[in-house]
Formats: C-alpha cells, sequence, structure tokens
C-alpha cells in the first residue's frame, strides 16, 4: 500500500502502511533553538494565552470538525554518540480523541523502527531488541504522562491538551517571556493534574501565539555514598527533551507546523545520549477511520 492510497480508502492500518513503504533520505534543517530568558513587558493570563493560540490553528468550527488526523512524511534521525550517525526514513503521527501514535521507520537494521502510542489507557513502545527499549522509548515509558497528557506532537495531535482543557485540567501558569533568534516567546508552565517528575514548559510566539517549543527537563539527585567522600562524587542525572515546530501552513482550514524536531539529551554519572529526530510532514489526512489497535504497539 502506498501513502497516497491511504486518502482513497475509509480505514487506515497505518503501522502496516509505514513499514511497506520504500524508504528514501530527505535533506532536513537541524539548527537548534538558543534562548534568553527575559522578563515579560506584560504579564498575561495563562486563559488569555491559550484562547490566542487556539484562534491561531483555526476557528472553532474547524478545530471541532476535526475528528482524527494522520500525517505522513520523511524523518531523519541523528545520533550523536562517539561521532555523529544518522537513520532516514517515514514517519506517520496520528491521533483520535485522547488516543496518539508517532512511529518511524528506518532503512537500517541497527534501528528499524521507533513507536511510541497510547490507546486511551497504555502507553506503548516498540523494542528495538527482544526485550530492549530504544533510549527514547525508556524516557517516553519512564514519563508515561507526555503521551497520556496529549502533549507529544504538539498541536499536531487531536490530543493537545490545550483543545480541551476541561478534559485534562492541568494547572498552568504563565511565566514570563523569553527571546529567541530575534524572536518573543511567550511562556506557559504546564503542570498535569495528580502532579509530574518532569517541569514542561510550553513557548507560544508572541506575534501569532503558535505554539513552537516544548521543554520537558527531570534532575534526578545522585545517591547517598557510604562516606561523605563518596557521596560527594555520586552526580545528578539529567533527562532534557524538546520539541520544536516550525513552517506552519494550512491544511483544511487549520494552521499546523510541517515540520517537527524531537531532541533528547541525558547525561548521567556514567554515560551521555544526544540525538535529535526531524519529520518534514507532506501529507494530512482528517477524519479518516483509523483502527483503535494502532494506537497499541506492544505487539509490533
Amino acid at each position: 500500500m502506498c501513502i497516497s492510497a491511504i486518502c482513497r480508502i475509509g480505514r487506515l492500518s497505518l503501522i502496516s502502511s509505514l513499514l511497506l513503504i520504500t524508504l528514501w533520505p530527505a535533506p532536513v534543517a537541524t539548527a537548534g533553538i538558543t534562548t534568553n530568558t527575559s522578563a515579560a513587558a506584560d504579564k498575561m493570563k495563562p486563559e488569555e494565552v491559550v484562547a490566542k493560540h487556539l484562534e491561531s490553528i483555526g476557528t472553532s468550527e474547524a478545530r471541532t470538525a476535526v475528528r482524527s488526523r494522520a500525517m505522513v512524511g520523511t524523518s531523519v534521525a541523528t545520533f550523536r554518540i562517539k561521532g555523529i550517525s544518522q537513520a532516514q526514513g517515514r514517519v506517520v503521527i496520528a491521533s483520535e480523541g485522547v488516543k496518539n501514535l508517532m512511529a518511524m521507520a528506518f532503512a537500517t537494521t541497527e534501528y528499524p523502527a521507533e513507536k511510541i502510542g497510547f490507546d486511551g489507557k497504555t502507553v506503548t513502545a516498540n523494542y528495538q531488541r527482544p526485550g530492549q527499549y530504544s533510549v527514547l522509548g525508556n524516557f517516553l515509558l519512564g514519563n508515561k504522562i507526555v503521551s497520556k497528557e496529549g502533549l507529544l506532537g504538539g498541536s499536531l495531535s487531536a490530543a493537545w491538551p490545550l483543545l480541551d482543557l476541561k478534559e485534562k485540567n492541568p494547572h498552568l501558569n504563565y511565566a514570563g517571556s523569553t527571546k529567541s533568534n530575534d524572536r518573543r516567546l511567550h511562556k506557559l508552565e504546564y503542570l498535569p493534574r495528580g502532579g509530574s517528575d518532569l517541569r514542561i514548559t510550553l513557548f507560544f510566539d508572541s506575534e501569532n501565539f503558535q505554539h513552537v517549543r516544548t521543554e520537558y527537563q527531570r534532575q534526578v539527585t545522585g545517591q547517598m555514598g557510604n562516606t561523605p567522600e563518596a557521596s560527594s562524587r555520586q552526580s545528578q542525572s539529567r533527562y532534557s527533551m524538546t520539541e520544536e515546530f516550525s513552517d506552519f501552513k494550512q491544511e483544511n482550514g487549520l494552521t499546523l507546523p510541517h515540520t517537527y524536531k524531537l531532541q533528547l539529551k541525558i547525561l548521567t554519572q556514567n554515560s551521555s545520549f544526544d540525538a535529535d529526530w526531524v519529520a518534514q510532514l507532506s501529507q494530512f489526512i482528517f477524519n479518516g477511520v483509523i483502527d483503535a489497535k494502532e494506537f497499541n504497539v506492544a505487539a509490533d
């Protein structure tokens, strides 16, 4: 089944379609964003930021008319571990209600696929090898709140919590603004109902209120040693995941990003990890019927 055929069928078998596609390389920009925090010129209420953000996506009628979404494109994974290596392939991002899925397939036996799904009850990831998850899979399984809250994929997802704050009922705090590449961004701190070990910050363009970035930060204090000297040698472990969104264009009445970058950095006492995944989305499919089983990737 080719990608173009997905639009012509009522029932989407997203994972199967993805894995049957011939993989090819795609050029991709991977420039990061450097931010400098500053005080906000005018403090806003969180609900004001959210309201303007929703308007940036589309009208209320356009937003509610879309029940499910599936985006298809190319992806490039870049690993910075003892040098730089890359894998190129395809990506599918799909969602319906609170259910969401991100699946990437690569033309390499060392790293064939990356999949994370939430079927409304359970967060699942695929094994890279029997009984072994990838570093990204381990991070998202260890921080299930990212998928459960619908944060993964930002406004690309129908599960994006800002679309229906009553459903998730998070605590939002306006945290001022920051300047990034000569662009001022408003910041909202996002605390899920019930709390989270992650510090989650959402960034919105101050001019058009498009959601352009999400940061997830977590620090784990080193364990106490048997002696003060041993304790002093125990360092903190730092986990940082960032999502960046750009190249906004209109699709079916919704203004959505077409370039999506996810970066994961981990620093522990014994190891480090630094990688990013960049997706260029070229096809958007709305209101197709997605089999509920597609959102559970454990069987894969």
